[in-house]
């Protein structure tokens, strides 16, 4: 295939999964995703959270052998342990309390097709040795059953999580992670996308005032430039938020720097772009969001406090019964221009780290935050891993790892 029809085949698959940008290690993704899915491999999706890892499971299984076979989509970390083997093996009648009949998991369900086990690093052990052997041999038993199975199945994996350290850690099986990654595909984080993040503002502006029915906003060089210096830790879906609620609360608008910096969180408003480098990212990403959520819970704190300080003097009494709506944002065919070369000769705006204690670390704030929530909600770890907006095996792990147990 000649390089013409290789570049005329990655902005189709773009154009129809609705994938938005010209970086070229984007492009590099894309086309490496094209380029496995007719050979039925394994392959390992690794990015961090928020930087669309979904779309490449679905390029690889409609672009295969098995695009007319059932494609499933798992989410690893958001199954309780106790029955994630029951999700994806099946189990039989009386298997368990609850098991009230046989039923079917999702590699009998896909059989022939292809399963995406998104945040699989999030896996139990016990659970890795037995897709392990699925990926060996295309064998499993059910949840209480002794009967083996086949299945024909085809698995792309997807994690944020540095992998090295996990099976360093004794959090996952190293023959497993070599099983996954036959094929490795890495997605880009938003701020090494350079020109991809003007683009996908104006794309989302576009669309969500033709959603809302409401004008369109701009955004002069002010805001551009803001955009660009910003560190983007939850990448395109943190983006996509911002550019919601700017759509619907600033319509018909020319943005400015100062309105962008009211929507974004103060921790992370600057960065100075820096050259990708390849390697695991750790829990960086994760740990990154947590800390902007101090940073917010903080203000929030004085806000309210504030606020109900006010309202004593002025009633003499506690009355403070309004709603406190509390901001969790972090939750293509242009030409690329890097970020280096758009901010050329455009000194970025320093860090305000007024707020930021010097004397801890990244690990002591995160470890004090556990701690604090875990106190405010008497030991709960569910509420608190609410609070924290984080998953309960990610808590549980944070709690292991700093000694609050």
């Amino acid at each position: 295939m000649s390089l013409v029809d290789i570049s005329a085949e990655v902005q189709q698959a773009k154009a129809r999964f609705g994938i938005v940008g010209n970086a070229p290690a984007l492009t590099a993704a894309v086309q490496r995703a094209l380029r496995v899915a007719p050979i039925d491999l394994s392959v390992l999706i690794t990015g961090e959270s928020g930087t669309g890892k979904e779309f490449f499971p679905q390029i690889i299984h409609q672009y295969g052998a098995r695009k007319h076979s059932k494609y499933i989509a798992v989410n690893c970390g958001a199954i309780p342990e106790g029955t994630i083997d029951s999700e994806l093996f099946g189990h039989e009648k009386g298997a368990f309390t609850g098991a009230v009949a046989s039923r079917k998991g999702y590699f009998e369900e896909a059989d022939g097709g292809t399963i995406f086990l998104d945040e699989v690093a999030e896996l139990p052990l016990t659970t890795q040795a037995r897709l392990l052997r699925v990926l060996e041999s295309g064998e499993f038993i059910k949840v209480g059953s002794s009967t083996v199975q086949k299945t024909n199945i085809r698995i792309v994996a997807a994690t944020n999580v540095d992998m090295m350290k996990a099976i360093e850690k004794g959090r996952f099986r190293e023959d497993l992670y070599y099983r996954l990654s036959t094929v490795h595909i890495t997605v880009p984080p938003l701020r090494e996308r350079g020109s991809d993040i003007l683009l996908l503002t104006r794309k989302f502006a576009a669309d969500f005032a033709e959603r809302y029915r409401t004008p369109a906003v701009t955004f002069e060089e002010s805001a551009s430039h803001a955009l660009l210096h910003y560190r983007w830790p939850g990448n395109v879906r943190q983006l996509k938020n911002v550019v919601e609620q700017i759509a619907l609360f600033e319509a018909g608008n020319e943005i400015t720097a100062e309105n962008l910096h009211g929507y974004l969180p103060s921790a992370t408003s600057v960065f100075t772009p820096t050259v990708s480098q390849e390697g695991g990212h750790s829990y960086a990403s994760e740990r990154e969001l947590l800390f902007n959520m101090i940073f917010r819970m903080r203000n929030e704190i004085d806000s309210l406090r504030s606020t109900v300080e006010s309202l004593e003097m002025q009633n003499g009494r506690h009355s403070y019964n309004e709603a406190v709506t509390v901001d969790d944002s972090p939750r293509s065919l242009v030409r690329y221009t890097p970020v280096h070369d758009l901010l050329k000769e455009q000194p970025a705006p320093q860090a305000d780290a007024e707020n930021i204690d010097s004397g801890m670390t990244l690990e002591d704030t995160e470890r004090e935050t556990i701690k604090r929530a875990l106190e405010r909600n008497e030991g709960r770890r569910k509420a608190t891993a609410q609070e924290l907006n984080i998953s309960e095996r990610t808590l549980y792990r944070k709690i292991k790892e700093y000694g609050l147990e």
